[in-house]
């Protein structure tokens, strides 16, 4: 297969509600991916596009992928629309790589979007929950946020982890976030606050839990070649690895079994987990996801040859289970892991610099795409150019990671249903 670049991409801030149609939102996202391209791209180069969308229900409207199609000017091309749940994004990173690395195409065009305010909050919700088991979870009261809590009590109740370790998470993306202008929440929160919100579902509180939002995201992928003629400075970056994981979508189906290793990785470390594993407190698809990405890309030991990971936080404490999962510390040790600063920006692997989806919102076709495009700024060194607001008091600088050589994005679906992973490096 063809190396796969990725070289511009562009997003629009994230709102509670954005009143551009979505056709805008997406042009939005697309003009800034071109315009940072200082002209060197001609639109008549780009020869096909993936469009991620999750809901038709948001936009009452099938086949939506045609009008943006026609909005951005790219008819009569080949276009795909790609739809898996909060992955959405994520599997159309991997749909764009795959065009390129099979020579379909040398310059392909992914974007998404979701416009999530064309309902109300609780409408929303029961439209997200039509993503779990509409013949047996769903018409017992089953809501996003009861499957995410369930989950948390039982990490909680397996390893000790508490309510302040969540709260920290929460607090650290929320800090992250008000150093990014695109972010739909600048809020400062303190651990004691979090604690003190309103409850969603215990344990999680109101800031635990990303919100509904409006927003689109779009990367320009292409070959090699192409990378060059584009990026001459060399500020492109490679995907070097991706790897795809699913599991049953109701948790009461999932089976026990062993711990899967990753590359490099002694299952002997593993053995107090045997046959247990991994339960309703981990997530399977996320693990094998990491082992497929990591073996592509050669990495061996994740904690010392990953500089940072945007990663899928639609709850806090699917971000603590997510660093087990990706290899940050073992299982049972996310929370001590974030007490101890390894998430942290300046710690071992920073994780969403970003402000995650907590705080920079989840318009959900959009998102896995929004976590590519944090990546890409971040290799180039370029948070502050993009992030920053003066005017707002917003400095990009202070979540620019130092020299990053490699990251790591990581989009999911459902209770763990679809997870893709995807690394990112710079050229050699």
């Amino acid at each position: 297969m063809r190396k796969v670049c990725v070289v511009s991409g562009g997003i629009t801030k994230f709102a509670k509600a954005n009143l551009l149609t979505q056709e805008a939102m997406v042009k939005d996202a697309f003009d800034y991916a071109m315009n940072d391209l200082d002209g060197r791209l001609d639109l008549q180069d780009i020869q096909s596009t993936i469009c991620t969308y999750f809901s038709d229900h948001f936009n009452a409207q099938l086949l939506f992928d045609s009008l943006t199609q026609d909005y951005l000017a790219m008819c009569p091309r080949p276009s795909m629309r790609i739809e898996g749940g909060g992955a959405t994004g994520g599997l159309g990173i991997r749909a764009g790589y795959m065009d390129i690395a099979s020579g379909l195409s040398d310059l392909c065009l992914v974007y998404g979007f979701e416009k999530m305010s064309e309902v109300n909050t609780a409408k929303g919700n029961e439209f997200i929950a039509l993503a779990s088991d509409t013949d047996f979870d769903y018409p017992v009261g089953g809501f996003y946020s009861g499957y995410y809590a369930t989950m948390a009590m039982r990490h909680m109740s397996e390893f000790g982890t508490t309510p302040e370790q969540l709260a920290r998470i929460a607090v650290k993306n929320y800090e992250n976030a008000f150093h990014n202008r695109w972010a739909q929440k600048h809020q400062h929160w303190t651990i004691d606050e979090v604690l003190n919100a309103r409850m969603i579902s215990t344990p999680l509180t109101l800031p635990m839990v990303c919100v509904m939002s409006d927003g689109a995201a779009s990367l320009i992928l292409c070959t090699e070649e192409w990378a060059k003629k584009l990026r001459p400075q060399g500020d492109y970056i490679v995907i070097t690895g991706l790897g795809c994981g699913t599991d049953t979508m109701r948790l009461g189906d999932r089976p026990r079994g062993d711990v899967i290793p990753l590359p490099g990785e002694d299952p002997a470390k593993y053995d107090q987990f045997k046959g247990q594993w991994p339960g309703v407190h981990s997530f399977r698809a996320a693990r094998e996801a990491a082992r497929q990405a990591y073996a592509m890309a050669g990495i061996t030991d994740p904690l010392h040859q990953i500089d940072f990971a945007e990663v899928h936080d639609a709850y806090a404490s699917s971000e603590l289970q997510t660093y087990e999962d990706m290899g940050f510390c073992l299982y049972g040790e996310g929370g001590k892991w974030a007490d101890e600063g390894g998430p942290y920006i300046g710690g071992q692997v920073p994780v969403n610099p970003s402000g995650g989806l907590i705080a920079c919102g989840h318009p959900v076709g959009a998102t896995g795409i929004m976590q590519g495009v944090f990546a890409l700024w971040q290799m180039q060194g370029a948070m502050d150019r993009h992030c920053s607001d003066p005017s707002e008091g917003i400095d990009g600088s202070k979540i620019q990671i130092e020299n990053p050589q490699r990251g790591i994005i990581h989009s999911h679906a459902g209770t763990g249903t679809y997870i893709a992973v995807h690394v990112f490096e710079k050229p050699e």
